[in-house]
């Protein structure tokens, strides 16, 4: 009975390990997407991508209310 129990916390202790590698892999996952996004903000116009907004002029007429 003993043996069993400890056979049952060695799997958790392995999935534990698993589940842990799974994290760390996310957030390599997330700092190299990170990195590839600034990268690519920094290097896209290089490539064709313009990432500026439209500039036109906009002329909105404004009524004050001054009494």
């Amino acid at each position: 009975m003993l043996c069993s129990k400890t056979r049952i916390r060695s799997n958790d202790t392995e999935a534990v390990k698993s589940m842990g590698r799974l994290i760390k892999l996310l957030i390599y996952l997330a700092i190299f997407g990170f990195i590839g996004l600034v990268g690519y903000a920094y290097v896209g116009e290089y490539f064709g991508a313009n990432f500026s907004p439209p500039q036109d002029e906009v002329r909105v007429p404004v009524t004050l209310d001054a009494d």
